[in-house]
């Protein structure tokens, strides 16, 4: 029977811009081994390291004030705009593709007076992580990125995965049978998701403990060019909630009045390019004819 477990990696100090992850998330790793030795990183495990620290590397820090500069400039589209006695919560389209809260800009733990934004490129991000991370330890790991989301339907939020290395990302059982034997048409797993998720359970978000490790998925790691986690996020037609219902709502009406106020388009004539005269014309006013036979008898 398949058995997972996690863990969080203690040991990561407080990161500043230009900090080494590698080396450090690799010092942790190495200090945890020593004292427990079950935790000992091994081949196939699935290191998830929050968005926060990366962010913190890279220099995504914004100063407090301009927060709300920095979620214009990292929105693409808004999705739904709500007003509340607290200010205006926003649900954005990132330039990652992702979509959530405040283009996920905040100020959780973070130095007073500063805000930060998403990495620019988690993908890359893990990649850089993931193949560091596998030549200091000479062997596979697989890499996952989380930021925290909400869903819709669903209260509260949960861990994702906004970037990924050396992972399959899906478990795609479509054609396979279910335990009665009854063929699976749509279920697709998202293991990067869940995995996300069950870290989020050791690592939290008041311990100060941003990496966890996920044993037991092994069979899931796969080559660094392994398709990122960019690749889960729903587009174009296959995206059934573009917008909220109040957003949605208004476009709609918009678009119906747009239409009322657009004139016809004349008919045209079968087998002819010419508009069909009679089609386009007006018709003629009604000719008043109480006055032409007044006075006649009836």
């Amino acid at each position: 029977m398949a058995r997972i477990s996690a863990w969080g990696v203690p040991g990561i100090p407080e990161i500043i811009k230009g900090d080494d992850l590698v080396a450090l998330i690799g010092k942790a790793l190495i200090e945890q081994a020593i004292a427990e030795p079950d935790c000992a990183v091994q081949p196939g495990d699935i290191l998830v390291v929050t968005s926060k620290i990366v962010s913190k590397a890279e220099g995504m820090q914004v100063p407090a004030q301009d927060r709300e500069k920095a979620i214009a400039e990292d929105t693409v589209r808004i999705v739904a705009e709500r007003i509340h006695p607290g200010g205006v919560t926003r649900i954005v389209e990132t330039r990652q593709g992702l979509v959530m809260a405040a283009a996920g800009i905040d100020m959780s733990n973070v130095p007073e007076g500063i805000a930060l934004r998403l990495p620019t490129d988690p993908d890359a991000s893990a990649r850089a992580l993931c193949a560091g991370l596998r030549e200091r330890f000479g062997f596979d790991l697989g890499l996952i990125i989380t930021d925290t989301i909400g869903r819709p339907w669903r209260v509260g939020q949960t861990d994702q995965a906004i970037g990924a290395a050396g992972l399959q990302l899906t478990d795609d059982l479509r054609g396979a049978n279910d335990a009665n034997g009854r063929p699976l048409h749509v279920t697709q797993a998202v293991i990067a998701d869940e995995i996300a998720g069950a870290a989020d359970l050791v690592k939290g978000k008041t311990t100060n403990i941003p990496v966890a490790v996920v044993r037991g998925l092994g069979h899931f790691v796969r080559d660094l060019d392994a398709p990122g986690a960019r690749t889960l996020t729903r587009t174009g037609d296959d995206d059934m909630f573009r917008f909220g219902s109040a957003e949605a709502y208004r476009l709609g009406y918009q678009a119906a009045l747009a239409e009322q106020n657009t004139p016809p388009r004349p008919r045209r004539r079968a087998g002819s390019a010419e508009p069909d005269a009679a089609a386009s014309q007006s018709p003629p006013k009604a000719e008043n004819r109480s006055s032409s036979h007044k006075g006649n008898a009836l």
